[in-house]
């Protein structure tokens, strides 16, 4: 935020700050000197201080000056007010227009209401009297990326894009042409895109033809949502700039292909998968998002509850066994297994990962990414990375019999074994080792520690709806509530500009942590199935998905409806 250009009278700022009880003269007198130290302002220290917010500085800042402030997250904009600001204007000052007041002038946040230069900018370009209104910084700039979408530009670039199609369907030559010349509104709208979908947290772009259009589809937060219908005449430029930025044969059109894309998208590095899928009407491609810095996560921000960090954490500071990660696919099971080696990763331990594909790269790790076509499959790589001395095998997936088998006598010869699995909760990944053709007594010696994982959308803390749910509603989802206990005050999704209306923002995970004690031992050799492994895992205190998502309801992070909707 602006508060280095807005913090002047200090007097003032001082009599403000006691008069609402939000500091202490010593809290002050710290925040002076280290800001004399750092050549900061006094209010900037305050927050990185963490002894005032961000939005509650800001406020005080606004009366001192005159202005109103508001959360522009209860704002309702006019759509006509933000397209008379032009997007680059209003990302270089920091601004957005709101609306009109009833004296028709421009209502403008900013986040620095002294920025006079802006102000004339704005008046000048859109001939209108502006009425300033103050934000802080990392609201305004929400702001700018939630509604300066690629609704309206992308419009512009299809009709640009479709205007330059002279037949409908287009040749290879010129489809290349189009999609390699730097000015081309192909490039412009393939740009667009993602960068709207990291604005919008997407972590998959879909790009599916149609008979008569394409559809553009975005993954936010576990649901897909169409964000728009490009005509057909579009189709080859698209498919073509991807295949080139990706480095995939542009020629091949029968057979799916994949590559990978490196870019920085405002300051952050992105990887992105991209992967394409023959259909009757042409090309599906799927792009997914790979924010590196997820990969930086650490496994304590993960969600797990006290009780399921503690299980986990013993089974992963073993110097030896095998610790598998189960759940489908999208649930975060690389996100945890990369968290987990990041406090694994020392100077003094050998880890090496054979992955497919690699999806982030950690410094200080050994990463091998498989390839089937040279015949390096997860079978013949984990062979060869156990002659090279390693304390730590990461494994990406454990596909099949010969990777299971080579896993667990890893695990059984010294070496700290991480893995993944597709199973629906941790009892069946037992079972289904043995199901694969490992001995029982193998998978029972080997086994420390067992999680299960899915991803529940968060509720949006700025429009989430408090009630007091019906004891018929609770016994039907399961929710525990003791016999002379009242009735718990829940929420559930409402709905703001903040999470685009869905009434969630944001994931979190949930665990199934099973330790494998010796009574499991014994139920694994007897080939007992996994009810009955999974019914003694819960007498000794394993806590089910269901349970840690219903914990996390009652903490009011998500809301039953999410947690029905993720768990069986």
């Amino acid at each position: 935020m602006s508060v280095s250009s807005t913090v002047r009278p200090v007097s003032q700022l001082d009599e403000l700050l006691f008069s609402r009880g939000l500091i202490t003269e010593a809290q002050l007198e710290e925040a002076r000197l280290q800001a004399a130290q750092r050549g900061r302002s006094v209010g900037r220290t305050l927050i990185e201080l963490g002894y005032v917010s961000e939005s509650s500085l800001v406020a005080i800042l606004a009366e001192q000056l005159g202005v109103e402030f508001i959360d522009l997250g209860d704002v309702q904009f006019d759509p006509s007010a933000v397209a008379l600001v032009p997007e680059a204007t209003a990302r270089k000052h920091n601004v957005i227009p709101i609306r009109f007041d009833e004296k028709r002038r421009l209502v403008v946040a900013m986040s620095d209401p002294a920025n006079v230069v802006a102000v004339d900018d704005i008046r000048a370009m859109t001939g209108y009297d502006i009425r300033i209104v103050v934000s802080t910084k990392a609201d305004v700039a929400a702001a700018v990326n939630r509604h300066y979408r690629l609704d309206r530009t992308a419009d512009a670039l299809v009709e640009e894009a479709a205007a330059e199609q002279e037949a409908e369907e287009r040749s290879l030559e010129s489809a290349i042409q189009a999609a390699g010349a730097e000015d081309a509104p192909i490039i412009k709208l393939v740009n667009l895109l993602i960068t709207q979908a990291v604005n919008d947290r997407a972590s998959d772009i879909h790009i599916e033809p149609g008979e008569r259009d394409l559809k553009v589809r975005f993954r936010i937060d576990g649901v897909l949502h169409e964000v728009m219908n490009p005509p057909k005449s579009v189709q080859a430029g698209i498919t073509s700039r991807l295949k080139i930025m990706a480095d995939i044969n542009i020629a091949e059109r029968r057979v799916p292909q994949d590559g990978r894309i490196g870019l920085t998208v405002q300051g952050k590095q992105i990887d992105i998968r991209v992967a394409t899928l023959p259909t009757v009407y042409g090309e599906k491609i799927v792009m997914r998002l790979l924010d590196k810095s997820s990969v930086l996560l650490k496994l304590q921000d993960l969600g797990f509850q006290p009780e399921n960090y503690q299980a986990f954490e013993n089974g992963f500071r073993k110097p030896y066994g095998a610790i598998l990660v189960t759940g489908p696919t999208g649930s975060g099971k690389s996100t945890t297994l990369y968290a987990t080696l990041n406090i694994l990763n020392k100077p003094e331990v050998n880890i090496i990962t054979v992955e497919d594909p690699v999806e982030y790269r950690l410094p200080g790790v050994n990463q091998i990414q498989t390839n089937p076509k040279a015949g390096l499959t997860f079978a013949s790589a984990l062979r060869s990375i156990l002659r090279a001395d390693p304390d730590i095998c990461l494994i990406g997936e454990i596909r099949d019999r010969e990777t299971a088998q080579i896993a667990i006598e890893a695990a059984l010869t010294g070496h700290l074994v991480l893995s993944t699995l597709h199973t629906n909760d941790a009892p069946s990944a037992l079972t289904r080792l043995v199901e694969m053709g490992i001995e029982p007594f193998l998978v029972a010696s080997s086994l420390d520690c067992i999680l299960a994982q899915r991803l529940a959308r968060k509720l949006c803390p700025k429009c989430k709806v408090a009630y007091t749910p019906t004891k018929h509603e609770l016994e039907q989802a399961g929710f525990e509530v003791g016999a002379d206990e009242s009735l718990p005050t829940l929420y559930k999704a409402g709905g703001c500009s903040a999470c685009g209306n869905t009434g969630y923002k944001g994931r979190m995970a949930l665990h199934e942590v099973m330790t494998v004690t010796e009574d499991i031992e014994r139920l694994v050799t007897e080939r007992a199935s996994s009810e009955e492994i999974g019914k003694v895992a819960r007498e000794q205190g394993m806590i089910t998905l269901r349970q840690d998502g219903m914990t996390k309801v009652r903490q009011g992070q998500t809301s039953i409806e999410e947690i029905l909707r993720v768990v069986v």
